[in-house]
């Protein structure tokens, strides 16, 4: 027999009374208690008018840098990059506690927030080899529970200037990664065709998507982005290929802006932006209008690369309104469609709480979801395939 879990007394985001019927942790149907084939012997829960949303899912995170778990560590600066990944490498070697223990407690406190799933970009160079990968793909079985990974091979010491990552890359595909990373064929690599050649070769044999790191800036950054796309194309990779970050997007003319926009848009390719600091920014209306799907996530979070981060998609897309100067209703349900919706689609996930999806979703005390963004509680139900996993800010 299926097993049946009936959440009732809750309101939808048009402020209406519905009933949701699960079974097997799946949604069997959200709307009226009277529209529903509701059994005498399903378990029923008072939702106590709570609004229901659905849970956060985090396009861009690194499961494998966190220091989430240790003492606090200062963080070290960098001007570029590359020192910036020179730093990492350094600290990386003094880091005791292992992938499986600080990417756990990671993962804990991002679930109790209300994020189901995300997307985990592993490093992967000479030095590490695999190990990374192998202990994010620990953490998916042991903490699948509560969050699905995706995983991003992703060679943060570059491909080029590495000699043997390309082949790493392939081996990290074939034992079990889900897509394959790139970063900064210019900046890092200093040879744009080569990097974009090894990462797509990687794609075609293994038939997986592509999700690269780009910093590189203005005109450059631009031209690499239409590089990008045109592979997508070359390769029918469309709707698999995302570009992180992209902060060129935040400071092109229109003329340049339009025609990458345009080749984006007919590559499917997508945007992902985490609202970043005293950087330009991907438009995010803009890229929308111009037909370029854009999805959020939390990126660094207490590492070498940011002291800062708690992992709360809420408040990160607050940040984005922050940035995109969002004040209206419509314009923070915009944002958290980037946190929800979009990074969903992205992963491959259905419409949330639509018919025959995960139950996974999160109630909270708010008259709507631009108050959620604003007020950004810490009361959350959340619930996972339909168990209840976390309360107020806990698991359970």
């Amino acid at each position: 027999m299926s097993e049946s879990l009936v959440v009732e007394n809750i309101r939808n985001t048009a402020g209406e009374s519905v009933t949701l019927l699960i079974e097997d942790g799946r949604v069997a149907g959200l709307g009226p208690a009277a529209s529903l084939a509701i059994s005498d012997s399903a378990e029923r829960l008072d939702g106590a008018g709570r609004m229901i949303l659905p849970a956060l899912v985090d396009g861009h995170i690194h499961l494998d840098k966190t220091f989430v778990g240790l003492p606090f560590i200062p963080h070290i600066p960098g001007e570029t990059v590359a020192k910036r990944i020179a730093a990492e490498r350094e600290l990386r070697r003094t880091v005791s506690l292992p992938v499986t223990a600080r990417g756990g407690a990671l993962i804990e406190r991002i679930a109790a927030l209300g994020t189901v799933a995300v997307r985990s970009h592993v490093d992967i160079d000479t030095e590490i080899g695999l190990k990374g990968l192998e202990q994010v793909l620990s953490l998916r079985e042991s903490h699948g529970h509560l969050v699905d990974i995706e995983i991003v091979a992703f060679p943060q010491s570059g491909i080029m200037r590495d000699p043997g990552t390309a082949e790493l890359l392939h081996e990290a595909v074939a034992g079990g990664a889900d897509l394959v990373g790139g970063l900064d064929p210019a900046g890092i690599d200093d040879d744009i065709n080569g990097h974009l050649d090894a990462v797509f070769a990687v794609a075609e044999r293994h038939n997986v998507g592509v999700d690269l790191h780009l910093h590189d800036g203005g005109p450059l950054g631009a031209f690499e982005l239409r590089q990008i796309a045109g592979r997508t194309i070359a390769l029918s990779l469309q709707g698999r290929v995302a570009v992180s970050h992209a902060f060129c997007l935040g400071e092109l003319d229109d003329a340049d802006f339009g025609k990458t926009a345009e080749l984006l848009a007919r590559a499917e390719v997508s945007i992902m932006t985490n609202g970043p600091g005293p950087v330009p920014m991907p438009p995010v209306k803009r890229l929308q209008a111009a037909g370029v799907r854009v999805f959020c996530g939390s990126d660094n979070i207490r590492d070498a690369w940011s002291p800062f981060g708690n992992g709360d998609l809420i408040e990160r897309a607050g940040i984005v309104c922050d940035r995109q100067d969002f004040r209206a209703d419509d314009d923070l349900e915009r944002a958290f469609d980037l946190v929800t919706r979009v990074s969903g689609a992205v992963l491959g996930r259905p419409e949330p709480l639509s018919i025959g999806a995960t139950a996974d979703f999160i109630l909270v005390d708010c008259s709507s979801i631009a108050e959620t963004l604003a007020e950004r509680p810490l009361a959350r139900t959340v619930f996972k395939a339909g168990r209840r996993i976390a309360e107020a800010g806990r698991l359970v």
